[in-house]
């Protein structure tokens, strides 16, 4: 990896892996090349990006802290606010760069994402994006079938939250990184493709390979609960009080909430749109 690009990713890692997220860089030609011109992200072929994405421990290193200092806040998606207060603190430790956060549920005003988590993730190595057409004579006929990404370590146990872009860094000699293949199997595949699909409710798919760690039980409580009882759940209750110095001192900033939250966005192909995936 190039000095610069190392020296980048370490300071972002030093902002947000403590709270559990991941990091790895990418270049902008590659996201571009395998998407129409519509969903190009506008910055020259060799800007440096970097994919961010939550492990299972960023419920309790930074939802869970996030919640408890701004429960008197009125939340409209926590985990988005959350992420987007973290995302904010990379940019103050890039001071004088010209950094752009996309978090993966932004939209332009005609509702087209401003970006496609699932494609970003591939190409940037970090998990790969497993489609219909992965499948060798599949046996779906008419059916959509939305494609999904799966980490080597954590399986389908963690979440795509967006890029961060460095307008005016080039980086044209980084190599790329491929994303392992670990469904590499024709059955393991359509097992995966069909319980993101048709039972992604059990949590099945995401034990597509076995993960290092998994949402513990709280969290995939929080995350099956209807959102406004979600804070009772962890012993919190918003209020409409004025906030409190700690919650005040956070100065996150509101994003539109996705509905539903939507890490699965991938690369279109001629069978495959960008699907609206279940959760976190």
């Amino acid at each position: 990896m190039e000095p610069q690009v190392a020296e980048l990713k370490q300071k972002i890692e030093d902002t947000l892996c403590p709270f559990g997220f991941e990091v790895y860089p990418f270049q902008v030609a590659w996201y571009n090349a395998l998407l129409p011109p519509a969903f190009h992200l506008p910055l020259p072929g060799p800007t440096l990006a970097f994919l961010v994405l939550s492990t299972p421990a960023m419920f309790d290193r930074a939802l869970k802290p996030f919640l408890q200092s701004c429960h008197l806040q009125p939340l409209t998606d926590p985990v988005d606010q959350c992420v987007a207060y973290h995302l904010g603190r990379v940019r103050e430790s890039l001071p004088g760069m010209q950094v752009e956060i996309i978090t993966d549920y932004e939209v332009h005003p005609n509702r087209r994402p401003k970006i496609l988590a699932q494609t970003a993730a591939h190409v940037a190595g970090a998990a790969y994006y497993y489609q219909r057409q992965d499948v060798e004579s599949d046996p779906w006929g008419t059916q959509h079938i939305s494609g999904v990404c799966i980490h080597p370590r954590f399986g389908g146990w963690f979440a795509i939250r967006g890029a961060v872009l460095l307008r005016g860094i080039e980086v044209p000699d980084l190599p790329p990184t491929k994303p392992l293949d670990c469904v590499p199997a024709r059955a393991d595949r359509i097992t995966l493709l069909e319980r993101f699909n048709f039972h992604w409710r059990d949590w099945t798919y995401r034990d597509a390979v076995p993960p290092q760690e998994r949402y513990s039980e709280e969290q995939k409580a929080y995350f099956s609960t209807p959102p406004a009882q979600r804070l009772a759940l962890l012993g919190l209750a918003q209020t409409s009080e004025e906030p409190s110095s700690t919650s005040q001192e956070l100065h996150f900033t509101t994003f539109i909430p996705r509905k539903p939250q939507n890490p699965s966005r991938g690369w279109l192909s001629p069978r495959v749109s960008p699907p609206a995936s279940p959760g976190p």
